[in-house]
């Protein structure tokens, strides 16, 4: 999170005189001082601020600005989930406040703690050394660091009603389809036969676990200067409970190799010293003792998953609802990932 940005004009329409009065309100132990905001750098989904007063720091999330469709952006559902998991799992951050009153703000927010560290997104910290020094040490981190959640009994943290396991992955096969043909454009080779073998071969749960459903590394805080320590794990807006090969699969189809093609995200994982996906799954079998037998149906959906994302995005930016250049070929990244998907369950890839 040390990726801060300064205003932009959008955090202009939000009255942080209001937020402040509430925060006091709130947590009347807040030092004296100015309260300062910083918008993170924008993504498409919910909106991250750095709230700075004294030495104290916070984090506030709130919805995108304007229309939301019902259910999505739930800011109070993600808040009682991090109170839940972080007792637990100390790397999820702290929730202090949350509002739902529109007087202090047009959307419901909340606010937590700011995890101290880095986020490694575009660039490797050069604190760390070499990507060969680094790279493997930063792997197994990411990788304990997964298994470590997938260790935490859901029921005894309070968790059982926080999704629904039975059907878990039915849902979440079919829901993804749904999404990506409400929001097709091109029509792409070998996409009806892959959506037909993942509906066709739909693991049942064996094991119910917490699960992220964001895993990946740029969602990790990690120490400033020991890449083997997660300070953080960021991002718990669609966590439920369901098959932990889910998480795997997910983070596997954002941990891009170096003779991948294009794939539409920044990747980290392609440089010399990361674990390739296949050396990733043999890790977190070591580490986790589950079974990995059917990784590639998982893996397959990851990166089906992932296209869904990204033809989201594109149907937008096509539609003309964004206006960024960046998006104009993100059909071809869409492309190479229902790609990615055939050759993964032909068992290609892994």
């Amino acid at each position: 999170m040390s990726d801060a940005t300064p205003r932009t004009k959008k955090t202009q329409e939000v009255d942080w005189e209001k937020v402040e009065r509430f925060l006091r309100n709130a947590m009347p132990d807040l030092p004296e001082g100015e309260m300062t905001v910083r918008q993170f750098s924008e993504g498409y989904s919910n909106l991250t601020y750095l709230l700075q007063i004294g030495d104290w720091e916070g984090v506030l999330r709130r919805p995108p600005f304007g229309e939301i469709p019902p259910k999505a952006h739930d800011m109070e559902r993600e808040f009682k989930m991090l109170e839940k998991v972080h007792p637990v799992f100390p790397l999820a951050p702290e929730p202090y406040v949350y509002c739902e009153d529109p007087e202090v703000m047009d959307k419901h927010f909340y606010v937590m703690e700011k995890k101290q560290g880095l986020v490694i997104d575009e660039e490797l910290p050069e604190v760390y050394g070499s990507p060969e020094q680094a790279g493997p040490i930063i792997s197994k981190n990411v990788i304990s660091t997964l298994v470590q959640l997938q260790a935490i009994d859901y029921k005894e943290a309070g968790l059982a009603d926080m999704g629904k396991p039975e059907g878990f992955m039915e849902r979440q096969v079919k829901g993804w389809i749904k999404r990506y043909h409400h929001s097709k454009t091109d029509d792409i080779e070998g996409l009806e036969e892959l959506e037909q073998w993942l509906t066709a071969n739909i693991p049942v749960n064996e094991e119910t676990t917490i699960v992220h459903n964001d895993f990946k590394l740029n969602n990790m805080v990690i120490d400033e200067e020991n890449p083997g320590l997660a300070t953080g794990v960021l991002d718990w807006e669609l966590s439920t409970i369901g098959d932990p090969l889910s998480d795997v699969g997910s983070t596997l189809a954002y941990w891009g190799q170096a003779e991948d093609a294009d794939i539409g995200i920044n990747i980290i994982s392609s440089q010399p010293g990361f674990y390739s996906r296949k050396e990733f799954v043999e890790e977190y079998a070591k580490q986790s003792g589950r079974d990995v037998s059917n990784i590639n149906y998982y893996l397959a959906f990851g990166f089906y998953k992932l296209a869904g994302i990204l033809q989201q995005i594109y149907y937008r930016w096509k539609n003309g609802e964004i206006e960024d250049e960046r998006f104009r070929h993100l059909n071809k990244a869409v492309a190479n990932l229902i790609d990615m998907a055939n050759r993964t369950r032909r068992g290609e890839v892994l």
